[in-house]
Formats: structure tokens, C-alpha cells, sequence
């Protein structure tokens, strides 16, 4: 049985139909992450049905609709910038559309058990404006898509800059994550067989990726020149040939490196720089906006990114503003031209 720990969700775990669709999501073999962010999802939607009086088993879309209220009018704490903490009101857009996911998937296994009818969350069924009537196009809550966020010229010299004082581990995993344009779990996943030096290759397994999606993608020399003195340094620690980024802590030395772990790594540097915005993610984006910008063919980023749709590569490439550079070039081109033509005509 996968180890999912129900200490953390008090709420679900008391909760004999909410426990049982973790749990069996759990054996199906869904990623560790995404079964935490369910977890947390149904454990908040519980604890406001416990806190307005609501059986959840049996909710109705008037409760939805009020714990979307309660999501969108919620105090929340912003994270640090600049050393300064700041409070907002209502989730982001992102984390909305997470929530109600997992709720609705939920809804989903009680009408297949036999324990309600209709799931009040539904899909593509409320307007703003215009209630819960009859099947619309739109889903519960507008989904937006903003732009991924990158660093300018400027903020990634300082991230540069205050990586120099980073263990030669925590280099080397900043380098290879840029360079091959990895998931945070697929970095601290990688083995030391999935790297072929002699190429400068990576193997990116399909069990460790985010849709199931094998690829192999380069990483550059001077990142080559860190893995082999990593690799050296490695030696130290372990002669095991398992994952290739070991921990080198006391309480877990020579263990595997958690995702965890190298995110509050990354968040350390990002605090030094000044650039709070960076995290684990900003790597990859970086590295997909880059290649768009030297010109890359859209299914040729999408290949390397292991994107299942070109639609989420799009956003690389719009991000880039690639095309609309060469098009207002030609267009201001065309534009000066013909300026310039009608200013000779009329001085003729």
C-alpha cells in the first residue's frame, strides 16, 4: 500500500469515503506530488464544511459556490520579496482550479460508488452572471493562463552570482536543470546510469516525468566539466550507482536528495540574489524561452520538453515574442519604405 501520509490531513483521514478515494488514487500510481495536493485540496474544502455546518458527502452547488466564496475572499500571506512579507485576499487562479479538481474528482468516485446522483462541481456548467442552468461551454470559475514568469539579464547574473558559494552538488544541479530543461523531480530523480558522458546526454525516464513521456536531451560542456568533478565528489559519499544527487547532511547522508530539499536550496539563492520569484520551475521556463528565441521549431521544443500537447510549448514561444519581432521588423520595414517614397514623390 503507498505510504500516504493521513497525519497531515487529520480532516480526510476521519473521513471514510474522502480516505478511500485518496487511497485509491494512491494505488493507481499517481505521482507522490499530485496525491499531497489532493490530499491538501480535499482537506481544506473539509475543514470549511466542517466550520459552515455542511455534510460533505452530500453537498449541494450552493456549498461549492460559497467555499469558492471562501477561497476567493480568504486572507492569505504573500511570500518574501525583498525581506518584506505582504498579505493579499483570494487564491490565485491556479490554485482555485486545483482545488475544485480534486473535489470534483471526488464527486466523480461517490456517483460511481452509488452515494449521490449528480457531483455539484461539474464540468462546464456555470456563467457568471448566469447561475447553474443548463450545460454551458465555461466551467465553474473562468481558467486563466498567464505568461510563466523569467528573470531578466540582470536578475539571472545575480542568481549566477549567488550560486558561486553553493556546494559543487548544488551547482551542478543548477547548470543540468537548465540546460535539459527539467522538472524538479525529474533533476533529483535522475540515476547515474541515466547520464552517458561520453555524449553529454541524459536519459529522462517515463516512470519520473510529470505525463509518462521518456526523452533523452544534451547538456553542455562546462556542465559536463561540473558533473565530472561532481561525480568525483560523489565517490565520497556513496559507490552506489543509484540516483545521482546524494544528500550530504548529517541526519541523511548519502540518502537520495528530496524534491524538498532542493527547493528550499533554490529558495535560499533566490533570497541571496533578491529574486524571490525564482524557484525550481524558473530553470526550465528560462531554458524553453531561450530555445524559442534562437529559433527553435515548435515540435522540436515540445520533443525536448516532453510536452504531450504543443499548446503548453505555445506559451514558450509567445513568451519569446519570436514571431512578432520578425513581423514588426518586416512591417516597419514595409512602413519606412513607403514613408520614405511618398516623401521623395512630394519633393520632387
Amino acid at each position: 500500500m503507498p505510504d500516504i501520509r493521513f497525519n497531515y490531513f487529520p480532516l480526510l483521514a476521519s473521513a471514510s469515503h474522502a480516505k478511500s478515494w485518496l487511497t485509491i488514487q494512491a494505488n493507481l500510481g499517481l505521482a507522490p506530488n499530485t496525491i499531497v495536493a489532493y490530499g491538501r485540496s480535499l482537506e481544506d474544502f473539509l475543514s470549511f464544511c466542517a466550520r459552515s455546518c455542511i455534510e460533505a458527502d452530500t453537498a449541494s452547488r450552493e456549498h461549492i459556490a460559497s467555499y469558492i466564496h471562501d477561497l476567493t475572499s480568504r486572507p492569505r500571506q504573500l511570500p518574501k520579496h525583498n525581506g518584506r512579507t505582504s498579505a493579499t485576499i483570494g487564491f490565485a487562479n491556479a490554485t482555485l482550479q486545483q482545488r475544485l479538481t480534486a473535489i470534483r474528482l471526488f464527486y466523480d468516485y461517490l456517483m460511481e460508488e452509488g452515494l449521490r446522483e449528480t457531483n455539484p462541481v461539474g464540468r462546464g456548467r456555470y456563467t457568471p452572471g448566469k447561475g447553474f442552468g443548463r450545460k454551458r461551454e465555461r466551467g465553474l470559475i473562468p481558467r486563466f493562463h498567464p505568461l510563466p514568469w523569467i528573470p531578466t539579464d540582470d536578475e539571472w547574473r545575480a542568481v549566477l552570482d549567488a550560486a558561486k558559494d553553493e556546494p559543487l552538488r548544488n551547482r551542478m544541479m543548477l547548470a543540468l536543470a537548465y540546460d535539459a530543461g527539467l522538472r524538479r523531480e525529474e533533476l533529483c530523480a535522475l540515476a547515474v546510469r541515466d547520464v552517458d558522458p561520453a555524449y553529454r546526454m541524459i536519459h529522462i525516464r517515463a516512470e519520473t516525468t510529470k505525463n509518462h513521456l521518456g526523452r533523452t536531451v544534451p547538456y553542455s560542456g562546462p556542465t559536463g566539466q561540473l558533473y565530472t568533478a561532481y561525480l568525483q565528489h560523489r565517490r565520497t559519499l556513496s559507490r552506489e550507482r543509484g540516483l545521482l544527487f546524494l544528500s550530504e547532511s548529517r541526519r541523511n547522508l548519502a540518502q537520495p536528495l528530496t524534491i524538498w530539499t532542493w527547493s528550499k536550496v533554490v529558495k535560499g539563492i533566490a533570497e541571496r540574489a533578491g529574486v524571490t520569484q525564482f524557484t525550481t520551475h524558473t530553470l526550465r521556463h528560462l531554458c524553453l524561452t531561450d530555445l524559442a528565441r534562437a529559433g527553435w521549431d515548435i515540435h522540436e521544443i515540445a520533443r525536448f520538453a516532453g510536452h504531450r500537447s504543443v499548446q503548453t510549448t505555445l506559451l514558450y514561444i509567445h513568451l519569446s515574442g519570436r514571431d512578432l519581432v520578425a513581423k514588426v521588423e518586416h512591417g516597419m520595414d514595409a512602413i519606412h519604405a513607403w514613408r520614405a517614397k511618398t516623401i521623395a514623390e512630394s519633393l520632387q
